[in-house]
């Protein structure tokens, strides 16, 4: 997620920009190093054909089951609506959790964490939450830990410098360090996920309304962003917490902020030799990748990559991650300047592949925007554009991601 979701610790931002204050608090061992000599430089690529994959993440049938599974889940045997909830990620602020317990009771899948969630009893109001989950299926509970500016939880948690400052003032292994501590703090208060880190390419300054990067990323450097991502990943991931790396096909040198407008990305031709090379190198890092709300020339054409099949399908089949896609908020002008209704946009942007749909934004009306997205996700569901079997492959991998062993998930 982007700038205006950041902007209580961020009052540089205020100063400039007049906006009020809103932050997002919730947008494996791996290698901590990569040495310069595995700098990448990959040759142009053909786009693969124009289809959203639909393909079940390594599941097997009942019968051919070799083991008994101690907690198993028939995802054949879910209604559309369950399936509809469970593709959605709604967000609420930490200390008015109970704004969304209808949608945990309709089992939603995620939660993102809204504001500056400091109170003293986020833990507790998290595992009260969970407990309400349908099917004992809890909803992945989502922070925004970044660094610098961007850090909903820093007053819960340890506090980290903005990704840029920790490339040019830390080592490899002390930012794996500070993120295992960050994620230890996260994980205590019953948050699974960290929207981070940034891997976009970028050097100039921000984050701002033209520029959603600055100094949310690492370098303009791929090899320093991956040395640095991995580190911050492997940390995470040790502590427990899943890292989201973000934002693809990448956001460096996008033409503005697609919170405040409609945004380009480079051409696609040059994010293949550029912003592309975090995501493909990090591929088999991490367990869920966020998809930009900017259009891609020469690869989406007019269409957010969020909604875009060919986006999708290049993520898929030419990055070759297999994991979890989650959108970045729809709730932005970039989204709403393509596709006015928002319900409209969460149906297209789980036909063209995305797994998980995020509806996060300081906007009060939090249920009514889910249950409205719901219903027309679920009346989309075996359609011609969005087959059942896309949607249950879709709801593997985020149950994977949960912690079910794919052997258990039932088609």
């Amino acid at each position: 997620m982007n700038f205006r979701h950041y902007r209580t610790r961020a009052v540089g931002f205020v100063a400039i920009f007049s906006v009020s204050a809103t932050v997002l608090a919730g947008c494996s061992g791996f290698q901590s190093s990569v040495t310069a000599s595995r700098r990448l430089t990959p040759k142009p690529v053909a786009l693969p054909p124009v289809k959203a994959s639909t393909s079940v993440p390594a599941l097997v049938p009942k019968q051919a089951t070799s083991s008994p599974c101690s907690s198993s889940i028939d995802i054949g045997k879910w209604s559309s609506d369950r399936m509809a909830a469970q593709m959605l990620a709604v967000s609420a602020n930490g200390g008015a959790l109970s704004n969304i317990s209808q949608a945990v009771r309709y089992g939603v899948g995620g939660v993102v964490l809204m504001g500056n969630s400091s109170s003293s009893s986020l833990g507790t109001a998290i595992a009260n939450l969970k407990q309400t989950a349908l099917g004992d299926v809890a909803p992945i509970f989502m922070a925004d830990e970044e660094g610098g500016g961007i850090q909903g939880l820093s007053a819960l948690v340890s506090s980290m410098p903005w990704p840029r400052s920790m490339a040019r003032t830390m080592t490899i292994s002390q930012v794996e360090d500070l993120s295992y501590r960050v994620g230890q703090g996260m994980r205590s208060l019953g948050v699974d996920m960290d929207l981070a880190p940034v891997v976009d390419l970028d050097a100039g300054p921000g984050p701002s309304m033209t520029n959603p990067d600055g100094s949310r990323s690492f370098s303009a450097d791929p090899t320093i962003t991956v040395q640095y991502a991995r580190a911050f990943v492997a940390g995470l991931e040790k502590a427990g917490i899943t890292a989201v790396i973000k934002h693809f096909p990448g956001l460096g040198g996008a033409a503005s902020n697609t919170d405040f407008a409609a945004a380009a990305t480079l051409p696609y031709s040059r994010l293949v030799v550029t912003g592309m090379i975090p995501f493909k190198q990090l591929a088999t890092d991490v367990k869920a990748v966020m998809i930009s709300n900017a259009s891609v020339p020469g690869l989406t054409g007019a269409t957010p990559a969020s909604l875009s099949p060919r986006a999708v399908s290049i993520l898929r089949n030419v990055v070759g991650f297999n994991g979890m896609i989650i959108s970045d908020s729809l709730e932005t002008v970039s989204i709403s300047s393509y596709q006015a209704d928002l319900s409209k946009a969460a149906v297209e942007s789980a036909e063209a592949g995305v797994d998980m749909v995020m509806l996060a934004s300081s906007n009060p009306n939090q249920m009514a925007n889910f249950l409205a997205a719901r219903l027309a996700l679920s009346q989309a569901i075996g359609s011609v554009a969005f087959p059942r079997s896309a949607a249950e492959a879709s709801v593997g991998r985020i149950l994977a991601l949960k912690g079910f062993p794919p052997s258990c998930i039932y088609y």
